[in-house]
């Protein structure tokens, strides 16, 4: 039996480097598609390339000229079909890049203890306020942008720009509030915004239970990098919505930990 000569497989460092970037970004890209409709979308888009390189070979002219065409735009139909996961891509490429990112690392490792006591006071007041509105079922959607773009949330918000506090957090989710029907942002260490009108997500394989307000969540954690807290009204369930998944009931310790976390 013939013994082929490995010599020829020469792997550098750099080779391997390669390797682990490529894997790292699939690994990044499925994360971003899982248990969304775009999977769906890129499972149909891998049929249709099948079939093109299989009429091909089988010598199918008018079916491989029709897929042909299809192929030639298929880079920019990639763009309009993914535009928000592209987005959401970008956004995890520029959040994990970002100086004020390493600027807060720097500090997390260098004066860990300043920085925990300094953010569980900013967390307590909406802590507090999810405590009140889960006891009385009062539904509400808060939702944490690191970065606050004002075209996406002030188009359909009502700017408030006031410090973040249990009683006023309470009053905008009041039933008789004006701004109680829709998400109050939070950014900056301030309440920015009020009765935000939110995109929906695309995801088809949520509980049924989930009604807009877990569906806005979610699509806005999935449109940008933030977080979001939501009560039910039905049930006064907690539910922590991140990269477009959610985690359901979950308890006030548990809350203080992903806040202190991504807050």
């Amino acid at each position: 039996m013939q013994l082929h000569d490995l010599s020829s497989f020469n792997f550098t460092f750099f080779d391997v480097l390669d390797i682990v970037i490529v894997a790292i970004i699939i690994y990044q890209l499925y994360n971003l598609i899982r248990g969304t409709i775009a999977a769906n979308i890129f499972i149909g888009l891998a049929i249709i390339y099948l079939m093109y390189f299989t009429v091909q070979k089988l010598h199918m002219s008018l079916l491989t000229k029709i897929l042909e065409n299809f192929m030639n735009v298929g880079l920019l139909a990639l763009i309009v079909v993914f535009q928000q996961e592209i987005r959401r891509f970008l956004l995890l490429v520029g959040k994990n890049a970002s100086l004020q990112r390493n600027k807060a690392w720097w500090r997390y490792f260098f004066g860990k203890n300043e920085v925990e006591k300094n953010n569980l006071a900013r967390i307590k007041p909406i802590i507090d306020a999810c405590k009140s509105l889960k006891q009385t079922h009062t539904g509400a959607l808060i939702v944490f942008a690191k970065y606050y773009d004002e075209q996406f949330f002030q188009n359909s918000c009502e700017v408030v720009d006031a410090k973040i506090s249990k009683r006023l957090l309470e009053s905008i989710f009041q039933k008789t509030s004006p701004l109680h029907d829709g998400a109050v942002v939070i950014a900056e260490n301030k309440i920015k915004a009020a009765s935000c009108i939110l995109p929906l997500t695309d995801n088809t394989d949520l509980p049924p239970q989930f009604g807009l307000r877990h569906r806005a969540g979610i699509g806005v954690s999935e449109a940008n990098d933030a977080t979001a807290i939501i009560i039910s009204e039905e049930t006064g369930e907690l539910s922590y919505a991140k990269h477009g998944r959610v985690k359901m009931n979950i308890g006030f310790a548990e809350l203080e930990k992903l806040l202190n976390k991504d807050f």
